[in-house]
């Protein structure tokens, strides 16, 4: 059994219940659910996630692998997402938008121009900080779970449609 299943079947299995019945177990079993019927919220093989916080990016591994994603790549810095595009093929990209050595708004126009569907990740909700030309780009608040990240999948496949 690899983690992320292990995760959720720990999650299915904590009876807490958070605010308007969002339980986090009912939305890892029905994520869990579509993609072993085939449903998974996208069809994505590869994808890259480009955070510096190990946490989150193993988070968001895990809500990934959920929905269907077979194949992720992480990454914690520019230079490593830099050579990762050159290396592989990716369906599309979480970007941290604040890393350690700047931000990632510079990457996000080169996987514009390369064709890299993406979305922004960040603690901070408030996109009119960013850049005037990104900022149509979907965003995923930090800390995010299940229905967040599955809510901001269908966002960005809209987008990149």
């Amino acid at each position: 059994m690899v983690y992320s299943e292990l995760v959720a079947e720990f999650t299915d299995s904590v009876p807490c219940g958070a605010p308007e019945g969002n339980d986090v177990g009912e939305t890892t079993g029905a994520l869990r659910k579509a993609h072993h019927e085939g449903h998974g919220i996208m069809n994505a093989l590869r994808v890259l996630v480009l955070e510096d916080s190990l946490i989150i990016a193993m988070e968001a591994e895990d809500i990934l692998r959920l929905a269907g994603v077979e194949s992720i790549d992480i990454v914690g810095s520019l230079e490593q997402a830099r050579a990762a595009i050159a290396a592989e093929k990716y369906d599309f990209a979480l970007l941290d938008v604040n890393l350690g050595e700047g931000t990632s708004f510079g990457f996000a126009r080169h996987l514009l121009d390369v064709g890299i569907p993406f979305g922004f990740v960040s603690g901070y909700s408030d996109i009119r900080d960013f850049p005037c030309d990104l900022q149509h780009i979907p965003l995923l608040v930090k800390p995010f779970d299940e229905k967040a990240m599955s809510d901001f999948l269908q966002r960005l496949l809209q987008a990149a449609a």
